[in-house]
């Protein structure tokens, strides 16, 4: 699908349950005319792998993600030989042959009949797609350094096989929470955007939208809590699905108002840790207020 102006994208992201912004719609809007990778940035829970994975239906593309965790490396992130699939071929070689050629049994085996695609290669090679490589700042330096090729060019070089590009460039956007600072060089070949927690209003608009069963009120007062929450010293901030936890949570107590007793039943669904459960307990009154 091909959208004209930031406006028509916010439109087509609405379609499919995503409230973005002006600036996130016209972020992502510049990263898609532009052909360049989005750099989302932002505290957890601001909506950051939602835009990639809301860009993907409202564009029609396949969404191709890679989570990054510690230590991820080329065999979890581009590609592996199948090894057992490689061994088998070469044992069948030499059974059907009493003069082997090493050479062309060596070549045979770097083909692409044995390159399992791990998600970035499967991104260049079924492109158009969305690529989502998710809390990049929960990789290494060495891994950054690893992804500057496939930014730069849409391709990426396996060195038994030669060079793979895409035939027509990914959608990429990168996500972090910020617990490290990422490498200015890969900042560099980016297009960036800071997520802020949405405003009031859009809050309720997104409570609205993703559980119709929620009245005005419930998710004005979700959303008013959750909001007074943030600004507290909490180890976890609750962001857009923590909300959206306690606005069915609700619901699903049959709770048409947030009130003391019942957002004391239900803080688990959005504070993750008995610190933070402590300390707003001891402030519930001011939260609801």
């Amino acid at each position: 699908m091909k959208v004209n102006s930031p406006e028509e994208l916010a439109t087509e992201l609405d379609r499919v349950g995503y409230l973005a912004d002006e600036g996130v719609a016209t972020a992502a809007f510049l990263a898609l005319r532009m052909q360049r990778p989005l750099f989302c940035e932002g505290e957890p829970g601001t909506g950051k792998t939602s835009l990639a994975v809301s860009l993907s239906e409202a564009l029609g593309l396949p969404l191709v993600r890679l989570q990054c965790h510690e230590g991820i490396d080329a065999a979890q992130a581009l590609y592996e030989w199948d090894f057992p699939r490689q061994l088998l071929h070469l044992r069948a070689l030499e059974a059907g042959s009493e003069h082997l050629d090493v050479d062309a049994a060596e070549q045979s085996l770097f083909t692409e009949r044995f390159l399992l695609a791990r998600p970035l290669l499967r991104a260049l090679k079924e492109s158009p797609c969305v690529l989502l490589v998710d809390e990049i700042d929960r990789a290494d330096d060495e891994f950054e350094a690893f992804l500057l090729q496939l930014l730069d060019e849409n391709a990426v070089t396996i060195p038994e096989f030669g060079e793979i590009r895409a035939a027509r460039p990914p959608l990429v956007l990168l996500t972090s929470n910020r617990t490290r600072e990422v490498h200015d060089a890969l900042k560099r070949r980016c297009l960036y955007h800071w997520l802020e927690h949405p405003d009031l209003a859009r809050e309720v608009a997104i409570l609205r939208r993703r559980l119709p069963g929620v009245g005005e009120r419930l998710a004005t007062q979700v959303a008013a809590a959750v909001r007074r929450l943030r600004e507290l010293e909490l180890l976890k901030p609750p962001g857009i699905a923590e909300s959206l936890d306690w606005a069915q949570a609700l619901l699903t107590l049959n709770r048409s108002e947030l009130d003391a007793e019942a957002a004391a039943r239900t803080l688990g669904a959005v504070l993750k840790y008995s610190e933070d459960l402590d300390r707003v307990r001891a402030k519930l009154d001011t939260v609801l207020s």
